[in-house]
């Protein structure tokens, strides 16, 4: 038999994803949930040349999130997918911009993840990523192999897939961020953790955490944990797993609002529970910590570090750092870690200076594993106490 040449395909559905809404609740995907439903879809259409409409893209919290398929390729050995990125209601630069992914053999085994037009480089120390990676972070790296996986019903290939993603017009949509200024260069991170985006900066979200301040309060529950976001929130759980579910509460960036809503209901102490660069924003003051309001003040760690009796050159580096995960690993590095102990203390004085001490308030610094490495008061972790 003759083997024949696989015709050439292209479709562009034009799909598109409705405005946002400032005042919505609306939720969205991840540019990681894109990216893994485009490369699952790509493989498939590669290996079998199936033209899916709609993929299922696992969540790393259990569930399937049904992800549409914009567009559809195949050229040359190579196969191409396109999601329309969805961000729901949050104030998102990528909503409405396409994530495309394209998947080809190679003959080293394995999946193997490169970044192409509009997806950003790592250029920096400081990040989740080396130096010279292509900006897709840990997370969406995982559901993006497991998608591929899923599609070629293996997750080690032999030979292997090469997943190249790519977002059209992603350069330019980077100077709306701040990923020149961490140090990605070219284009935008592909993020996420939960495949989920939720409005961030709406007034909706923020009744959602005044609201479940209040369920814990009317519940009689004095000891309250406020973490700043679904990671944090786990590992909050591990340290209190005597406190009931309703004590925890993720308070995202409004810090400020938690705190007062907390003491207006009569809670008598909080946690706040979160990685060094939502912390250290909090020990400068600041009690809102969008990433919008800029970057983590390193001068200011410098400060602190000096402070707590670090050498010189170590002191003179955290003033250099790219950001504050950079800072943590300056002080690793250095094996320095009551720095650590100088941000928890600071983070925890700015707290209860903002409810003017009417609120017991410590806490806990995470490193990005959930390992504890610093608690401004006692270990007391298993309390069940409220």
């Amino acid at each position: 038999m003759i083997a024949t040449k696989r015709a050439e395909f292209e479709v562009v559905r034009g799909l598109t994803v409705p405005p946002r809404n400032p005042q919505g609740t609306r939720e969205g995907y991840t540019t990681g949930a894109c990216a893994a439903a485009a490369a699952q879809a790509a493989c498939r259409l590669l290996e079998r040349d199936e033209r899916v409409e709609i993929v299922a893209v696992r969540s790393p919290l259990g569930f399937d999130l049904m992800i549409p398929i914009n567009r559809l390729l195949y050229r040359d050995g190579v196969a191409a997918a396109g999601v329309i990125k969805d961000g729901g209601d949050d104030p998102d630069v990528t909503h409405g911009a396409e994530v495309i992914a394209s998947v080809r053999r190679v003959d080293e085994p394995g999946i193997h993840l490169l970044g192409g037009e509009g997806v950003g480089t790592v250029t920096q120390p400081g990040l989740e990523l080396p130096p010279g990676s292509p900006a897709i972070n840990p997370v969406p790296r995982q559901m993006i192999v497991a998608g591929v996986g899923i599609a070629l019903g293996t997750e080690q290939p032999h030979p292997g897939i090469e997943v190249t993603l790519s977002i059209p017009g992603g350069d330019a949509l980077a100077r709306k961020t701040l990923n020149a200024r961490i140090g990605i260069i070219g284009g935008l991170s592909i993020l996420g953790t939960t495949g989920i985006v939720r409005p961030m900066s709406t007034a909706s979200w923020r009744a959602s955490v005044l609201q479940a301040i209040d369920v814990a309060a009317a519940n009689h529950l004095r000891h309250i944990v406020l973490t700043t976001g679904g990671r944090s929130d786990r590992f909050a759980g591990a340290v209190f797993p005597r406190l009931p579910e309703l004590a925890l509460v993720q308070m995202g960036i409004f810090t400020g609002d938690a705190l007062r809503r907390a003491l207006d209901r009569g809670v008598t102490r909080v946690t706040v529970c979160g990685m060094i660069g939502k912390l250290a924003k909090l020990a400068t003051g600041q009690m809102q910590t969008h990433v919008a309001g800029g970057g983590v003040d390193v001068a200011f760690l410098a400060d602190l570090a000096r402070d707590a009796g670090a050498p010189g050159a170590l002191v003179e580096a955290i003033a250099r750092a790219n950001t504050a995960r950079h800072v943590e690993e300056l002080i690793e590095a250095g094996s320095f870690t009551a720095f650590y102990d100088h941000v928890a203390a600071h983070a925890a004085a700015a707290c209860r200076a903002h409810v003017a001490g009417g609120v017991a308030v410590d806490v806990i610094l995470f490193d990005f594993n959930g390992r504890v490495l610093a608690h401004s008061t006692r270990p007391d972790y298993d309390t069940g106490e409220n």
